[in-house]
């Protein structure tokens, strides 16, 4: 502060400086706002530390799904770390590819990642909660005018994989079975270029849907390992309940989004046949009406389900049928 205002002072002499005094303060402020941002850009001290994927395929998914939990914040702009509301929760936005590694080290408590990162990286971390999205597999593939069914046909050739751990340990029993060494080579990305530029025999990559990989020129030749996201937690965190909280949020909200409710009147006659076509989670809902003659029922209906049961219900004389959407449960 003193240099700004000595350099404002001058400008009171030498008229021609006041270009460089305006770009010094410019600078200045800049430097006060990258301090700020340092300060923002941290948790406060005890609270437990969650880590999201701060971009890629996963990113939006985690959103709506930390939103469905009830999991409320404001992400600042440029800024990886923001604050939650109403619980002492901290996110810290990383590369999926390092958050296994920052929840096995214990830099953070818990965090989402795929499960393929979980076993390339050897963390030692607990597997909280599978997630049901970004399910794939990691793939040996290798090119379809070779023709080739058998992973041992590749052994001692040259592979290229963003996965050198799990890739290794794939091919090390044929590598042991035939006496050779399979060279296992890093990319961070476009894997699925490396046989066509003659830089490997066969690759080991994630296949979702195989587009990319048909798109290449590209075959399955075997499964490494089938992956998904996951919820993992550091064995040794000091916010166990707070993990646990955060899990029975997400798994509410899990649950949520692949069922609806279905209610119903039916005669006591037909309840029982009723209940067998909707016998929900553990069991239904069934309260007595002002007709003694007649009950209403209410059961959990998975969604791609409901319309079959309701037409069933309908069949055997149930009415009154109706489905409603589920915002969030607890089990």
């Amino acid at each position: 502060q003193i240099e700004v205002r000595t350099t404002i002072a001058r400008t009171h002499f030498h008229t021609p400086v006041l270009h460089d005094t305006i770009i010094y303060i410019v600078a200045y402020s800049h430097y006060i706002n990258m301090a700020n941002d340092g300060i923002a850009n941290s948790s406060p001290p005890g609270n437990c530390k969650m880590a999201v994927p701060k971009k890629g395929r996963l990113y939006e998914k985690c959103l709506a799904m930390l939103k469905g939990a009830g999991i409320e914040f404001r992400r600042e702009a440029r800024l990886d770390v923001a604050v939650c509301k109403g619980i002492p929760l901290t996110l810290v936005f990383l590369p999926a590819s390092d958050i296994a590694t920052y929840v096995g080290d214990g830099n953070v408590d818990l965090g989402i990642t795929g499960y393929d990162v979980v076993k390339e990286s050897e963390s030692v971390v607990e597997r909280v909660l599978d997630l049901g999205f970004g399910k794939c597999k990691l793939c040996v593939q290798a090119p379809v005018r070779d023709g080739i069914t058998d992973p041992a046909v590749l052994a001692g050739g040259r592979i290229v994989t963003s996965f050198p751990s799990l890739t290794k340990q794939f091919f090390a029993k044929y590598d042991e079975e035939k006496g050779v060494t399979t060279k296992v080579k890093f990319v961070s990305g476009s894997v699925e270029a490396a046989c066509g530029l003659g830089l490997a025999d066969a690759v080991v990559d994630l296949v979702e849907t195989g587009t990319t990989m048909r798109a290449a020129g590209l075959e399955v030749v075997a499964d490494v390992l089938e992956t998904e996201s996951i919820l993992i937690a550091n064995p040794n965190s000091e916010h166990k309940d707070l993990v646990t909280l955060i899990e029975k949020r997400i798994e509410g909200y899990i649950v949520a989004t692949k069922h609806v409710m279905i209610t119903y009147n039916v005669s006591n006659e037909l309840l029982e046949s009723a209940m067998k076509i909707t016998p929900g989670k553990r069991s239904p809902t069934v309260t007595n009406l002002v007709d003694g003659n007649f009950k209403s029922v209410s059961s959990l209906v998975k969604k791609g389900e409901v319309v079959t049961k309701m037409d069933e219900l309908s069949e055997l004389g149930a009415t009154d049928i109706l489905v409603f959407d589920i915002g969030n449960s607890r089990f």
